[in-house]
């Protein structure tokens, strides 16, 4: 839920919005957070036809961490590994459906 979706959601509830339920914007996360984004967004993929995604090409990291600077390496990896394990769980889920559809299909003929 975004920052935005929430309060109009309070407001139609007629609300008072509680700090501690307010959703954080990006802007409100660490600076480390948006470079591991940045840098996940900017690194290839590895794609195998039949399993699909298996994470990022991540060659070109060591490039990446030196230039934005970053100090905090673990913190900044298991970011990277969290975003890569969303991405990997999320095409395994959408490969499943696929083949599921074919399945279904082909009993259907």
């Amino acid at each position: 839920m975004t920052r935005d979706r929430y309060f109009e959601m309070m407001e139609q509830l007629e609300q008072e919005p509680k700090e501690e339920e307010i959703p954080p914007d990006f802007e409100d996360l660490p600076e480390i957070f948006a470079y591991a984004v940045q840098t996940f967004n900017l690194l290839g993929d590895k794609i195998v036809g039949d399993i699909g995604y298996i994470g990022k090409d991540y060659t070109n990291l060591p490039h990446m961490i030196e230039t934005w600077g970053i100090e905090d390496k673990e913190y900044f990896l298991e970011i990277l590994s969290w975003l890569d394990s969303r991405a990997m769980k999320k095409s395994s889920e959408q490969m499943k459906r696929e083949r599921e559809k074919l399945k279904r299909q082909s009993r259907g003929k």
